[in-house]
């Protein structure tokens, strides 16, 4: 359970189903933003659904560190190396997760890994892309139907680049700061110094705007960028991956 729609969905029918004989499990990694944490708490107090924090420590696994293109496949390893030992304990014999059609096409080596630790994909057994998630979703009342995607800190720094602490609270903050100045989705891509800011189309007008652009640079100059740019291609989810 991560906070995001698609988890949110499964947790929402699991709760369903199974009452609080049903357990949301989330796990508390140096690449979660806090926002997203306390979102996710958030989420699951609405669904109701008895909730339970893990500390994973991804920046303990030096392969996960070094940020190859599979980064996500160490991640997940970790997280099933995280879960698997609580259902054991609690006597669970499934472990179910978000993953839905419309992430299949994508560059996904974490699938690779949950399928190898034994994850249920219940979205793509039964079928529901990304709007079939979010349609179900407002159909069922989840105010959190329209929340954007969101992917980890991690996967906002440039392939081969070390992953520091540092850096993902650079890149946390840098959002932060931008979502304050009027741009709820946005993505600060790290490329050693340089901060290569994603908006949706729509709001590249605005955010170039010369006051609200001196703005932006302002807050991710105090981040900790060295350089402040802005993608005029927009935001696209995983622009990371455009270059493999």
């Amino acid at each position: 359970f991560s906070g995001g729609i698609d988890s949110g969905l499964v947790a929402r029918i699991a709760y369903d189903a199974l009452a609080d004989d049903a357990l949301a499990v989330l796990a508390d990694a140096e690449s979660l933003a806090r926002r997203e944490l306390e979102e996710a708490v958030s989420e699951a107090s609405e669904i109701g659904i008895p909730l339970r924090t893990v500390r994973v420590s991804e920046l303990a696994n030096e392969q996960y560190v070094a940020n190859p293109t599979n980064r996500c496949y160490f991640c997940r390893k970790e997280l099933g190396a995280a879960l698997k030992p609580i259902a054991a304990e609690l006597g669970y014999r499934t472990i179910a997760d978000g993953v839905n059609l419309s992430d299949l096409g994508d560059h996904r080596p974490g699938i690779q890994a949950m399928n190898e630790e034994g994850f249920w994909h219940p979205l793509v057994q039964f079928g529901f892309a990304k709007e079939d998630v979010r349609t179900l979703a407002r159909d069922l009342g989840l105010s959190f139907h329209g929340k954007p995607s969101n992917a980890c800190l991690s996967s906002r720094i440039s392939y081969g680049e070390v992953i520091t602490l540092d850096k993902l609270h650079r890149v946390e903050a840098a959002e932060e700061a931008i979502r304050a100045l009027g741009f709820p989705v946005v993505r600060v891509r790290a490329h050693e110094g340089i901060a290569r800011i994603e908006v949706p189309k729509e709001d590249l007008p605005r955010i170039v705007e010369p006051a609200v652009a001196a703005k932006v640079a302002r807050a991710v100059r105090e981040a900790g960028f060295v350089y402040v740019t802005i993608d005029l291609l927009g935001y696209r989810s995983g622009s990371m991956n455009e270059g493999l």
